[in-house]
């Protein structure tokens, strides 16, 4: 396994205010074999920290793990697969409320998942001011101009999850501010997007082409991230770049800003050309213990600490793990399931372009286990792990095997609660679906090349038939079975929800949710005979259910986030300065 770019990172201070923001520097410690490997024998303050290029370098590492790990934690997937109903779990309040659409303010998840965002907003508005204000002239202009573009590329991606999530963002560039006055109005979700967009816009044209370090960030991960954040902006918003005034209020037009489209798909064959990424050759390699950790794939990662406790630790496998057969220590997800529609997905798709079922077996078998599948890479004696025999199946499903890599007598790394991997925030497969999807654009299909060419390559490597021609059906079942698991299918979701909104919401009450499908007896997952739609305790979704509701103790700190009657937010528009980065310097 690769090394993360941490080894020793010491527990970065928090201080608990509005939004849990982070107000002192990270103190670290010296370390081997990564660009931590410095000695740092003085007091660290703002005056005398920001002096060497090391220095300013070294004071971006917490916004790869620490600040992300409530994020991390739970609701990576509770949201991005339960909302999506990738997972059911009936028994778990970090998913259930979620995928059943009966979440409130106090749900399980959303103080931590606001408030981690929030942090990495915070401690990237530090390390950015700090790194301009407070650095020695021993500091170069290159390492001051990248260490801003990486933590501009960190606060980007927060407010692209922040304005995704819940509709509306507290949008500021100085922490100090905010905790001077947190009373303040949200912005509108154009604007929280828009500036996701500028912030990576800047990382992309300021950022180096060659990670500096292991695990670190470079142009072309910015470059990934556009073609995610464009494709959102296409949907929100009706021609040519944001202005303003240019937002779309049509949810049901059908129609996306070609603008944006065009845009996205420039940003993605940037990453794909000229970056240094490369498909896996093998699908069941992407989350093997040996290569999960900043492969060829992975355009971007957080980086957790192998052994490592707290905010540094991937926590995350705990709450997927069915057993401690394959899992070291606690594991809590022996009563989460893949749902049943991406069980079906799996295992029997009926493709409306091929006129044909399709048994998408060597990701099923890598993302879910069922009954009978064999995991020798879980045991650690000549026996295989077989699923169901090695031990009991699932009372309900087909348990998650994505992201579980078995004990440390297996990979000799992971430990009670941390498995120790990192966590996939982009591989090169989102990228080349971002493609075909921009290439797509308002089309009923499309028979581009090049867009077939991405396409089929991650269809080649599952080993289910190529295409002649794609439509959004084939785009939207491929991002589900590729990143099942992953945290994306229901951001995937959300986006085609800004301009087809009726569809999204008829698509999530005709699933499958909440769903027992396995009987013990003959080991057969199948939907049992008297269940009915939407499902045991689901409610039925309306368009209010593509963002979510505002935790109750934020509303408390700042009553401007309280929804009126009709369950809306009052948002301002944001005053924009003139763009740092223009069409001709990013593509």
């Amino acid at each position: 396994m690769k090394t993360n770019i941490f080894n020793k990172v010491r527990t970065l201070a928090k201080t608990v205010l509005p939004f849990y923001l982070f107000t002192v520097l990270p103190l670290l410690t010296s370390c081997a074999e990564d660009f931590l490997d410095q000695k740092n024998t003085y007091q660290l303050s703002q005056s005398n920290f920001f002096s060497s290029d090391d220095a300013v370098s070294q004071a971006i590492i917490p916004l790869y793990s620490h600040v992300w790990y409530d994020f991390n934690d739970k609701f990576y997937y509770g949201m991005g697969d339960g909302r999506a109903n990738n997972i059911t779990a009936q028994y778990s309040d970090y998913i259930y409320p979620y995928t059943n659409f009966t979440e409130t303010g106090l749900s399980t998840g959303l103080t931590e998942a606001w408030g981690a965002l929030y942090s990495v907003v915070a401690q990237s508005n530090n390390s950015l001011n700090n790194i301009a204000n407070f650095s020695t002239g021993d500091v170069s202009e290159t390492a001051k101009t990248h260490g801003i573009a990486e933590a501009r590329f960190m606060r980007g991606l927060a407010y692209w999850y922040i304005a995704s999530l819940w509709g509306c963002a507290i949008i500021y560039d100085n922490t100090q501010t905010v905790i001077n006055n947190y009373v303040v109005s949200p912005s509108r979700m154009t604007d929280a997007m828009e500036f996701a967009i500028r912030d990576m816009e800047y990382a992309a044209v300021n950022l180096p082409a060659t990670s500096p370090a292991t695990g670190r960030v470079n142009k072309y991960a910015a470059y990934g991230m556009l073609s995610r954040f464009y494709l959102s902006m296409a949907g929100l918003t009706t021609s040519g770049r944001y202005d303003g005034t240019n937002i779309q209020t049509n949810f049901i037009s059908g129609q996306r800003n070609e603008y944006y489209l065009d845009a996205a798909r420039k940003a993605a064959a940037v990453v794909i050309e000229k970056g240094p990424y490369k498909l896996l050759d093998n699908y069941a390699d992407l989350f093997s213990a040996e290569n999960f950790n900043n492969n060829d794939e992975s355009i971007f990662q957080l980086q957790f600490q192998a052994g490592a406790s707290s905010g540094l630790a991937q926590s995350m496998t705990r709450f997927l793990a069915w057993s401690t057969q394959v899992n070291q220590g606690n594991s809590w997800g022996g009563s989460t399931y893949c749902s049943y529609d991406l069980w079906e997905e799996f295992k029997e798709y009926d493709d409306p372009t091929l006129g044909t079922v399709i048994d998408d077996a060597i990701r099923r078998h890598n993302c879910v286990a069922s009954y009978g599948e064999s995991y020798p890479e879980l045991s650690a004696t000549d026996n295989p792990y077989v699923y169901g025999e090695s031990e009991n199946a699932g009372s309900q499903g087909a348990n998650i095997k994505k992201y579980v890599i078995g004990t440390n007598a297996v990979n000799g790394f992971a430990v009670n609660n941390n498995s120790g991997i990192n966590t996939y925030m982009m591989r090169l497969a989102e990228v080349y679906l971002n493609y075909a999807e921009a290439v797509l654009g308002n089309n009923s299909t499309t028979t581009d090349a090049q867009a077939l060419q991405y396409f089929n390559a991650l269809r080649s490597r599952a080993g289910v038939p190529a295409k002649t021609k794609i439509g959004y059906e084939d785009i939207r079942h491929e991002f589900r079975v590729e990143t099942a698991f992953e945290g994306l299918y229901w951001f995937f979701l959300v986006r085609r929800g800004y301009y087809q909104q009726q569809e999204v919401v008829n698509y999530v009450n005709n699933q499958y949710r909440n769903a027992s499908y396995y009987t013990a007896s003959t080991h057969e997952y199948k939907l049992s005979d008297s269940y009915s739609k939407p499902g045991p305790s689901v409610a039925v979704a309306t368009a209010r259910n593509l963002t979510l509701p505002i935790a109750d103790t934020d509303q408390t700190k700042n009553p401007l986030l309280k929804p009126d009657t009709d369950g809306n937010i009052s948002t301002v528009a944001y005053e924009f300065g003139e763009r740092e980065v223009t069409d001709a310097e990013l593509f």
